[in-house]
């Protein structure tokens, strides 16, 4: 499990530049007009060998100052739930001011690591200012230059001294956890696999605010159930983008083993869905999509079963080896059937292949049809192996890494899958120098 790291802050203090500088692409849109950062970033960072995920708190409401005034509350005390640790990012060119003084108020109470972090410093006049700082009553700070990364060493040096050590995952029961958008009726599907009405269910989007687990025994295998706040889309940007049922569900997610998807059939596998599954396979986990709400279909004739997986499945592409189920949770249909395949796609993703029968399988597949020729350089592949790790990751040893391109991967991967069941699961394929 990896520790969390929130950016807060008032709009454009720097936070932005800074959180692209630590996950290393641009994937926010960075703008001088306050609260351009439209989406919550999430993105996942290494220091010295120390991974862990960083959350980009970024301005994410549009709109006057006030409005974002009861917002950065908000912001902060979610990042004092949620984060293992919090950078609060101040301007050495506004200096101290009002909102930021409301920040170090809710922060000085917080028993977790908060980091006061002054940005845009880079000169010598620059520092010396940055002293007013300690009037915000958090002790030392770190002086930075998000723009060009001077100062952010030593911050990062202290940052992951203080992260949590991250726990063996040994001894822990595999988590199954519940994902998916408010009210595709992820609290009833719980509440219909444990018999007893844990979760309040009501028809009011958003309900369960909180991620809940529940232990669960069943076909002899236990693992607990993790029940996350809907992901809501964004309609208003102006609005809370329920931050708080993303962060949730982007640590359930995190913290999982297996994520089961559920979406409501009659909504259609949208962009808000196919975004809760690019997250859960970024992070390598086991994947299980559930149809719910099959039995309220009207039209059955033009979307048979059939159909709607084969839409399912342009969407997910190209990991499409995706187990899809289509249940109803109301009739009690199919649901154990989910928790069973669940089941299988967790043990799918601890899978361990023999090298020599990974060998036997591959070589003579690839010796059949080898990458193809680059710039008059021909790739010969040796050997593989499977990795150390939690899940499914594979070396292949070469002459050439660099020149064996993604669609050959693609193949190599199609080939693994094959031979051996890793439905439900992201592989994912290294090329090594022999």
């Amino acid at each position: 499990m990896g520790a969390i790291v929130a950016i807060v802050g008032r709009p454009n203090v720097g936070k932005s530049t800074f959180f692209n500088r630590l996950i290393q692409r641009r994937e926010a849109i960075v703008d001088a007009v306050s609260g351009v950062t439209r989406d919550r970033h999430y993105g996942k960072s290494d220091w010295n060998g120390k991974e862990f995920s960083v959350i980009d708190t970024g301005g994410y409401v549009l709109g006057s100052d006030d409005i974002f005034e009861q917002q950065i509350d908000k912001q902060v005390e979610l990042a004092i739930d949620e984060a293992d640790a919090i950078l609060f990012m101040v301007d050495v060119e506004a200096g101290i001011t009002g909102m930021d003084e409301d920040v170090a108020k809710l922060l000085r109470r917080v028993k977790k690591p908060v980091f006061l972090v002054v940005n845009k410093v880079d000169n010598a006049k620059r520092a010396a200012d940055a002293v007013e700082f300690y009037a915000l009553g958090l002790g030392d700070y770190f002086t930075i230059s998000s723009i060009n990364g001077s100062g952010t060493g030593e911050l990062l040096d202290a940052l992951v001294q203080e992260l949590p050590e991250t726990k063996d995952e040994e001894e822990e029961l595999p988590r199954f956890a519940v994902v998916g958008r408010p009210n595709a009726g992820k609290s009833s599907f719980i509440n219909a696999l444990i018999g007893k009405d844990r979760y309040i269910v009501t028809d009011i989007a958003g309900t369960t605010r909180d991620s809940i687990d529940t232990k669960y025994n069943r076909f002899g295998f236990e693992f607990n159930l993790v029940d996350t706040a809907g992901i809501r889309r964004k309609s208003k940007v102006k609005e809370d983008l329920e931050f708080y049922s993303v962060m949730r569900s982007v640590r359930a997610i995190e913290h999982s083993d297996v994520c089961i998807l559920i979406f409501d059939a009659t909504r259609g596998f949208d962009g808000q869905v196919s975004n809760i599954f690019w997250l859960a396979q970024r992070n390598n986990k086991g994947i299980v999509i559930l149809v719910n709400k099959w039995d309220l279909v009207e039209d059955k004739q033009s979307n048979t079963m059939k159909e709607y997986t084969k839409r399912i499945k342009q969407a997910i592409e190209p990991f499409v080896d995706v187990p899809i189920i289509f249940i109803s949770v109301l009739n009690k249909q199919r649901i154990f059937k989910a928790i069973e395949t669940a089941v299988e796609v967790y043990k799918n993703r601890s899978k361990k292949i023999k090298t020599s029968e990974l060998n036997d399988v591959l070589l003579p597949i690839i010796q059949h049809t080898p990458p193809p020729a680059y710039k008059d350089k021909y790739v010969k592949i040796k050997y593989i192996t499977q990795l150390p790790t939690p899940y499914p990751q594979f070396a292949f040893f070469c002459n050439l890494p660099q020149y064996v391109r993604d669609p050959y991967k693609r193949f190599l991967e199609n080939k693994i899958r094959e031979h051996f069941d890793f439905t439900g699961v992201p592989i994912t394929i290294f090329m090594r120098k022999k």
